[in-house]
């Protein structure tokens, strides 16, 4: 015995040369938690879609975080890394869905799937993930945060980040909030209050003295959801419903409904419930992009062009030799020039036998990403929703009230709004227009690109767009 057990320690394990052989094919239900150590590295499956319904199968370690599989399908597809990709997971069943946050593993998400949960994962935008750290003002309206009676309530921005990060300090949300009652289907409206101890309620109106309240929910076990089907499965009396879904759920009956009156309110709990639950994780994670370049901080600087953009010089080649062009009014005259010439020639299309064919100007909007043809209004709401509630989000659309018209569904103020594209006829050419004819645009493109640049009669500039990609 003795002698066996030296040799077992002298001698190297033999690697298995054929590892996939003797994977159970089902270990991604199980946590990572509960594999041994030696199989931590395991390449597992994954499955990943789109917003058209297209996916992708990947080969990843068992340890793989949710930014990492962003990076993979960004490499793979070609895509611009702009820090706003995010997994998606979506629990069709109940209609549920809520952004992974970077640093979570996959694995340990999949592993607390329910088998009767038809659930997918997204790969999409979410330009509203780390939104509250550029501009906590606009997540945290005054009405519903109070302050520690030591600090001042005018803080600035910083100060309220500040406040959020701190272990020792936590300012407390207040408001009024529709709770499901457990094994029922009526909903009770009830005071609530986010403590860095957990979320509680009133039983005695807005009282928060504390015989007065009642413990509803912790987050370390628990993962916040948001509905996306609104009052459809849930019955609630709005919209702007969320939950707190237990990582080791028995099915439905686990689930803790809420609803708030509008969307300010509830994106207002969501955040702060992210900010308690993973904290100092949350801003390590918005910081990671800009790790590397010296002296930058996110919270100190202004989004900068890539060096590139910033080093380049108007250029003119139509003579012999190249020239810098250095006068402004020659600039712009040149710039408005080539983007004319540029729309000529992409109104030409060769046809089957390689002749140049001219195509209207009503048809070369279709192949741009931010034209989603006959879409509804729900479904309009519910892409700008998904990208994220962030001023600028935008998407163009065919009109289902009158088909000769298009709409522009904008995003400002954490609300959508509809603004309707007029075609106008003046001397046998066709316009297009958003303040009565006022500002006209010979297609959708020219239309687009103005108001990405001018805010008009808008209440904001256009800066993303929702699109439909493919993997």
């Amino acid at each position: 015995r003795r002698k066996k057990g030296d040799s077992s320690l002298e001698n190297p394990s033999i690697p298995n040369p054929f590892p996939e052989l003797c994977c159970s094919p089902f270990a991604s239900v199980l946590s990572a938690s509960l594999l041994p150590k030696a199989t931590s590295r395991n390449k597992q499956v994954i499955k990943v879609y789109s917003e058209d319904d297209t996916s992708r199968a990947l080969e990843v370690p068992s340890d793989i975080t949710a930014r990492d599989v962003c990076q993979l399908l960004i490499l793979k597809n070609h895509y611009i890394d702009d820090h706003n990709w995010t997994l998606f997971e979506q629990l069709n069943h109940t209609g549920l869905g809520r952004t992974i946050e970077d640093h979570e593993l996959v694995m340990e998400v999949q592993s607390n799937w329910v088998m009767e949960e038809e659930t997918k994962l997204y790969f999409r935008k979410n330009y509203a993930k780390y939104e509250f750290f550029k501009n906590p003002l606009s997540f945290f309206p005054e009405h519903m945060i109070s302050f520690p009676s030591e600090t001042n309530a005018a803080l600035s921005y910083s100060g309220i980040l500040q406040m959020f990060l701190s272990s020792s300090t936590y300012p407390e949300i207040h408001g009024y909030l529709h709770a499901k009652e457990q094994g029922k289907k009526s909903w009770k409206k009830l005071y609530f209050l986010l403590r860095r101890s957990g979320l509680y309620f009133s039983t005695k109106g807005t009282s928060k003295e504390p015989r007065h309240l009642q413990f509803f929910c912790e987050f370390s076990n628990s993962d916040m959801y948001m509905s996306l089907t609104g009052k459809k499965i849930s019955g609630a009396p709005t919209n702007y419903g969320f939950c707190f879904k237990p990582t080791k759920s028995g099915g439905t009956r686990d689930l803790k409904h809420l609803c708030a009156d509008d969307e300010q309110s509830r994106i207002c709990w969501m955040t702060a419930i992210r900010l308690l639950k993973y904290g100092m994780q949350l801003y390590q994670n918005y910081m990671q992009p800009y790790q590397g370049r010296s002296g930058c901080s996110p919270l100190t600087i202004t989004p900068m062009r890539s060096i590139s953009e910033n080093s380049l010089v108007a250029m003119d080649f139509s003579g012999r030799r190249s020239r810098i062009i250095e006068n402004p009014t020659e600039v712009l005259s040149v710039a408005v020039e080539e983007g004319l010439a540029w729309r000529r020639r992409g109104c030409f299309r060769l046809n089957s036998h390689g002749s140049p064919i001219a195509v209207s100007n009503m048809a070369i909007h279709r192949s741009q990403s931010w034209f989603h043809h006959k879409i509804s209004r729900e479904e309009a709401q519910r892409l700008i929703l998904q990208h994220g509630l962030v001023d600028g989000v935008f998407l163009v659309r065919d009109s289902q009230s009158n088909p000769k018209t298009f709409v522009l569904s904008l995003s400002h103020g954490l609300k959508i709004k509809h603004f309707q594209i007029v075609p106008l006829e003046d001397d046998g050419k066709l316009f297009y227009t958003l303040d009565d004819g006022h500002t006209r645009f010979s297609d959708l493109i020219q239309l687009v690109e103005f108001y990405q640049l001018n805010k008009g009669v808008l209440p904001c500039k256009l800066k993303h767009y929702c699109a439909r990609i493919a993997l």
